[in-house]
């Protein structure tokens, strides 16, 4: 769970705590990270394209080892905290977007590991990451190499670039962590041209920043940890400095060398959860992917053209590196174009009649392979020409919105949050001339932004937080207007439902002044937590009683994956009894990790 800007708190209005400095135990084992001992080589006076790809690739293994722990620092105490996997996402995207790239530029190797980043940002903390490293690869035009002044400059850039991410900015957070990092990095690029030496102060400075966040937001000192966002980016400082020292030892003591870059994941496929439709009535085609390098692209001209040649156009990039994808019946076309624009890198060719007959094979349930629209029924593209993209996790809330007209469905929501590139395939997926995108949670809302910013195509994003403010978006749409007004329509009808959640804490802590025990069944309310009980029963009981019902007519109750109609209709029975003048009807949700959801209306 998250607020912007990192994964793992409340919203929060104060940002100065007492000023008390607070270290438990569990905090201080995770800001203390080990360091190698004092006696470092010679110096580093400068670090060119391929030095620059071994530093993220160290970072990107040092933060792969501690996800676990980063996801640890959770505030709620809620089954999917989620802020190291969403930046080692991020990490994995950029990774391999620099798989088999050699470049002896600097700038260069950081352009493209920021546009890694950038397509593949997952969570608001995924977001915020690529902000900073897209910051950072600003140091400096055509820059061979960087010097530790524009190691300086490129951690001020990348400070700044996070800030300017955030609408309202928060203090104790990956922010404040991150302006820390540049402070100390500018401090001793005035007294050292070492970089590795400019590293070590750079990530102590940055580690205290962290080490203080408690401060800065009571919610992290009620719950005793520190901000997982900015112990994230400690742990990819970290993994730097490591990098820069040959320290290639993990956590458990084991010696392990750094792995080639291609191990850090696999390309990212868009998961929407149904098959696409056929290109020709019968086959699906191949999958396309490549970069082009060149000099004088034409990102728009290029886009045209792909899209002129199959479905699921994708097409983003400047002026030197344009990175395509689109499914078409034959590659040869699609591969021939970029031939002429340029040299081809990172080429990818899938067949995707081979990937669909697996994914037939392995979905026998008719009812799984309903394509987008559900039911046969129009869609608000094909009525208007405006697509809705959807994300959501559960296929009962996905049928849910399919039945409601939505174009498409990207499966995602706590613990898999959907990245920056899948959110944008599903935009150009669809026919539309306008799309109106519903994150339905806060922790995919950045990602949301960032890919309408990319699209094509006009894209309007409805703020929904939950699956329920997202489906009484939904049946706001008026299908006589357009995209603009409806996305208007749309943001106001969020505000007229209420979001009950129920799940079973994980850790023992203290929220809003509730002392929660692992094992506890707790309950949010609009995204907030509650109310702990034995019970779900119970939990529900305490939540409907502070809500003033008598404005409220209809409860819709959706039971998640562990759940079954049985139980669902046992609660169903209960809370009408304790509450005659609210209907409530359960439906099936599967969504993981919550046991029921309430749409209250």
């Amino acid at each position: 769970m998250d607020i912007l800007p990192t994964d793992n708190q409340q919203e929060a209005t104060n940002t100065v705590g007492d000023g008390t400095e607070t270290a438990t135990p569990q905090m201080a084992a995770l800001v203390d990270q080990p360091t190698a001992e004092d006696n470092p080589p010679a110096p580093i006076q400068h670090i060119d394209g391929l030095q620059m790809k071994e530093l993220f690739r160290g970072a990107a293994l040092w933060l792969e080892q501690h996800a676990p722990t980063i996801n640890a620092l959770n505030v709620f105490p809620v089954p999917d905290g989620d802020t190291g996997t969403n930046m080692m996402l991020t990490m994995r995207s950029a990774m391999k977007e620099i798989t088999g790239f050699t470049t002896q530029s600097a700038t260069e190797m950081a352009e493209r590991f920021a546009k890694g980043a950038l397509m593949g940002a997952r969570g608001n903390s995924g977001v915020i990451l690529s902000q900073i490293l897209r910051g950072f690869a600003k140091a400096g035009e055509d820059k061979e190499f960087y010097t530790a002044a524009d190691i300086a400059l490129a951690f001020r850039q990348a400070s700044e670039s996070a800030y300017r991410a955030v609408m309202k900015p928060v203090e104790g957070t990956i922010l404040t962590v991150a302006r820390a990092m540049a402070e100390g990095a500018e401090q001793a690029a005035a007294e050292t041209s070492d970089i590795r030496e400019q590293m070590h102060k750079a990530t102590l400075s940055a580690r205290e920043a962290l080490r203080r966040t408690p401060e800065m937001l009571p919610v992290l000192k009620e719950a005793g940890v520190v901000d997982s966002g900015g112990q994230g980016l400690v742990t990819i400082l970290e993994g730097m400095l490591r990098q820069m020292r040959g320290e290639n030892t993990p956590a458990n003591g084991v010696t392990e060398s750094v792995p080639a870059v291609a191990e850090f994941g696999s390309e990212m496929q868009p998961h929407l959860d149904t098959p696409p439709p056929t290109l020709d009535g019968e086959h699906y085609g191949y999958d396309i992917q490549y970069l082009i390098r060149g000099t004088g692209l034409d990102v728009a001209t290029i886009r045209v053209h792909i899209a002129s040649l199959g479905d699921c156009p994708l097409v983003v990039g400047d002026e030197s590196l344009v990175k395509i994808h689109v499914h078409a019946l034959s590659p040869g076309p699609a591969l021939e174009y970029g031939v002429g624009l340029g040299m081809l890198d990172d080429v990818v060719v899938e067949n995707l009649d081979l990937q669909f007959a697996e994914f037939a094979a392995a979905h026998t349930d008719p009812a799984a392979q309903t394509q987008p629209g559900g039911t046969g029924d129009v869609t608000t593209e094909s009525a208007t020409g405006i697509g809705i993209v959807v994300a959501v996790a559960g296929d009962g809330l996905a049928q849910a919105f399919r039945d409601l007209g939505v174009s498409a469905v990207v499966a995602g929501g706590q613990s898999m949050n959907p990245s920056t590139e899948e959110l944008l395939a599903a935009i150009n997926g669809l026919q539309a001339e306008s799309v109106l995108l519903l994150p339905n949670n806060k922790n995919i809302l950045m990602a949301a932004q960032q890919a309408a910013a990319l699209a094509p195509i006009p894209v309007y994003v409805v703020p929904s937080r939950s699956a329920p403010q997202g489906l009484a978006a939904v049946m706001a749409f008026d299908y006589s207007r357009d995209g603009a007004v409806n996305a208007a329509v749309m943001a106001e009808a969020i505000h007229h439902v209420v979001t009950v959640e129920l799940t079973v804490a994980v850790r023992t802590t203290n929220i809003n002044g509730i002392d929660i025990e692992i094992g506890d069944v707790i309950g949010l309310l609009d995204g907030q937590l509650s109310a702990k009980g034995h019970s779900e029963l119970a939990v529900a009981e305490q939540i409907l009683d502070s809500i003033a019902l008598e404005e409220y007519e209809f409860s819709a109750i959706y039971f998640g994956e562990e759940e079954d109609e049985g139980s669902a209709e046992k609660l169903r029975g209960a809370l009408e009894t304790r509450y005659p003048d609210i209907e409530f009807v359960c439906h099936p949700g599967g969504q993981p990790h919550y046991s029921f959801i309430f749409s209250i209306e």
